[in-house]
């Protein structure tokens, strides 16, 4: 009883990055995690370095045999998770057992991993597809790069709205 409610305790007040390490992921350095959707085999689950991991993505290390068991009594599987370097993963995105995601590669928001992604791909939607390269993105929105970073947010606000429509990426 006193080991759920500190892991409750873990789970709802200490910062993601502290509560993924507690649990077993194995983390590069400077990373910028924000969630705590880990199983209970988080140790199974490796993330390189330079990594943002947005929040509610959710890892899977197993899943699907619950039902199975009342005929297979022992059936049990894993797979691994292993991030790459330099490598975002968006909000409420899910990985499933087994993938590797590759050094380079962005997972747009709300994807379902469920093969792995090479290095320097971009991967979204349900299942994920790979829906160009990282690099290409990357100079396609420099034309966009307003220069802002590291400005605080009131500096940000007022240069932000003083910029014309054309500075801004429209879909």
């Amino acid at each position: 009883m006193i080991n759920r409610l500190l892991n409750k305790y873990r789970r709802t007040f200490w910062p993601a990055e502290k509560y993924a390490r507690f649990v077993g992921v194995k983390i590069g350095k400077d990373c910028l995690i924000s969630t705590k959707n880990f199983p209970t085999e988080a140790y199974l689950v490796e993330i390189g370095d330079h990594c943002r991991i947005a929040s509610d993505v959710t890892f899977f290390t197993h899943g699907g045999l619950w039902s199975q068991r009342k005929k297979h009594k022992n059936l049990d599987y894993f797979g691994k998770i292993k991030i790459g370097n330099y490598t975002y993963v968006g909000e409420g995105s899910k990985i499933m057992p087994g993938v590797v995601i590759g050094n380079d590669v962005i997972v747009g928001a709300g994807t379902i991993v469920t093969k792995s992604v090479p290095d320097g791909m971009i991967a979204a939607g349900n299942p994920a597809r790979i829906v160009g390269e990282t690099k290409n993105f990357v100079e396609k929105i420099k034309q966009f790069d307003v220069g802002s970073k590291g400005m605080n947010y009131d500096e940000k606000k007022k240069y932000l709205l003083s910029l014309s429509e054309e500075k801004f990426i429209k879909k």
